[in-house]
Parts: C-alpha cells; sequence; structure tokens
C-alpha cells in the first residue's frame, strides 16, 4: 500500500467505494449487515455500509471506506470468495461518478471523526480537552423579543497527538431559545453544552492529516494553523464565526460499477 492521505471529511471518491452484490439473502437483514462490516473493517475504518435489496434472494450493498488503500486491498481479497455463504461473492470498485454538489469538503460527524482516529491512531494516541467553555451571552443585534431567552455558548477545545508531539485547536459558538417549558429549559443547557463541544472536537479535526504509510504505520501532519477567538466580554481568548456544519447523514447514492 502506498503513502496515502486522508482527511477527516466525508468520503466521496469513486476508489473509496465498493459495490457487493450476490449476497444471499438466507440469513436476516441484520446478520447480513453485521458480517458484512466485521468482514469488510477488518480491511480498515468504515465510513458507510448499506444494504440494498437485489433479485430475489440475494441482496446487494454499498460500502464506503475513508481509505482508497483499504477499498483496493478489500476489492482484491474478497472478490470471487465465499467467505461467510455457499456463493462467490461480487465485488467491484465503484464507477459512480460524484455530482459536483457532493464533491465539495463536507467535515465528518463527531462520531465518524471518533471512529477514525481510534482506528487509526489507538484510543491512546489522541486526547480531547476543553480550554474554555462560555456564556457568550445574546448577539448584539439578536431581536429584543428572544434576548432574554437565548442562550449562546461557546467552546474552545485542543486536541493532542502524544506520539507525534503536535496539538491543534478547534471552535464553536452555538445558540439555542430557550423553551417556556421548565423541564425542557433544565435539558436544554447539558445538550448544547455537549452539542458545541462535539461541534469544536469536529473542527479540530478537520485540521488533521493522516498518512497512511501501510503496515499500520501512521503519520500525522496538521494544515495551516488558523486563530481561533471566542469573544468574551472580560477576557478574550478566541473568536470564531457561529458554525453550520451540515451532518453526513448516510446519503442515498445510486449503485453502478464497470
Amino acid at each position: 500500500m502506498e503513502a496515502e492521505v486522508v482527511e477527516f471529511l466525508v468520503p466521496v471518491e469513486n476508489t473509496k467505494t465498493l459495490f457487493v452484490w450476490n449476497l444471499e439473502a438466507s440469513r436476516s437483514e441484520d446478520l447480513l449487515h453485521e458480517e458484512l462490516w466485521s468482514l469488510f473493517s477488518s480491511f480498515g475504518p468504515l465510513y458507510l455500509l448499506k444494504l440494498c435489496p437485489a433479485d430475489p434472494g440475494f441482496f446487494s450493498a454499498l460500502v464506503k471506506f475513508f481509505s482508497s488503500g483499504h477499498a483496493a486491498q478489500a476489492q482484491r481479497d474478497t472478490d470471487g470468495r465465499t467467505l461467510f455463504q455457499h456463493r462467490p461473492l461480487k465485488v467491484r470498485l465503484s464507477s459512480k461518478k460524484t455530482p459536483h454538489f457532493l464533491s465539495r469538503s463536507t467535515p465528518l460527524s463527531h462520531a465518524h471523526c471518533l471512529t477514525l482516529a481510534n482506528h487509526c491512531l489507538g484510543f491512546n494516541g489522541w486526547s480531547s480537552d476543553i480550554i474554555t467553555l462560555k456564556d457568550l451571552g445574546p448577539e448584539p443585534d439578536a431581536d429584543p423579543d428572544t434576548r432574554g431567552r437565548c442562550l449562546r455558548l461557546g467552546c474552545l477545545l485542543q486536541l493532542s497527538f502524544p506520539f507525534h508531539q503536535l496539538t491543534t485547536r478547534g471552535a464553536a459558538v452555538l445558540q439555542e431559545t430557550l423553551s417556556s417549558d421548565p423541564v425542557e429549559k433544565l435539558q436544554q443547557r447539558p445538550r448544547l453544552v455537549r452539542a458545541v463541544s462535539h461541534r469544536a472536537l469536529v473542527q479540530a479535526f478537520s485540521n488533521v492529516l493522516l498518512v497512511l504509510l501501510g503496515r499500520g504505520k501512521v503519520l500525522l501532519e496538521l494544515k495551516d494553523s488558523h486563530q481561533f477567538v471566542l469573544e468574551e466580554e472580560e477576557e478574550p481568548v478566541l473568536q470564531v464565526t457561529e458554525l453550520s456544519l451540515p451532518p453526513d447523514e448516510d446519503e442515498e447514492l445510486e449503485l453502478t460499477v464497470s
């Protein structure tokens, strides 16, 4: 496997997507999904695995890796093999052309960031620490009718990679209008604290480049550093614009192969 740079972005390249068919429907869909996930994740971390009904008695599957090298290795080692069923699997790299509107760089979700980082760096290969979490108050131009009910939090978070002796930071600002219901109001702050810290972690990981060298060896580089500042009345520490990152939900994709 040649050296490959992997970013913490939603993978859209054809070289990272496999189309699998000839899957026997003799077991439940949940069990088949579990067997496929176990099989293909042994080659590298997966972003997505989706099962689709095919001909009567069969399923097809879309398997998306974070790494082109992992996808290629999985295709070579699984195509034409029976593995967990009687019929041999058919596995091909997808030939679907990525639409222009999907080719933009989209940050991974919080959960996918953890999956990729833990697999490539190990659970003790990185850590995160919240440097500051502050109530920023309503924006100056906020609607007077909602200013008193606006909860706006800013979070500055640091990622550390001890084996690589590197650190990077991410920041996020989120706000929510407080509910008039007392029970719901009590739940809103903890929920927003979690959401803004997750968003800051995603922002920090977007600055990280994983260099996969094969045989489990990984180098780590950082993109150009950015100065993050959170607006604070007394002690300005960081400042960011309010982020609105689209969630990388499982997209509906047409499955085609060459």
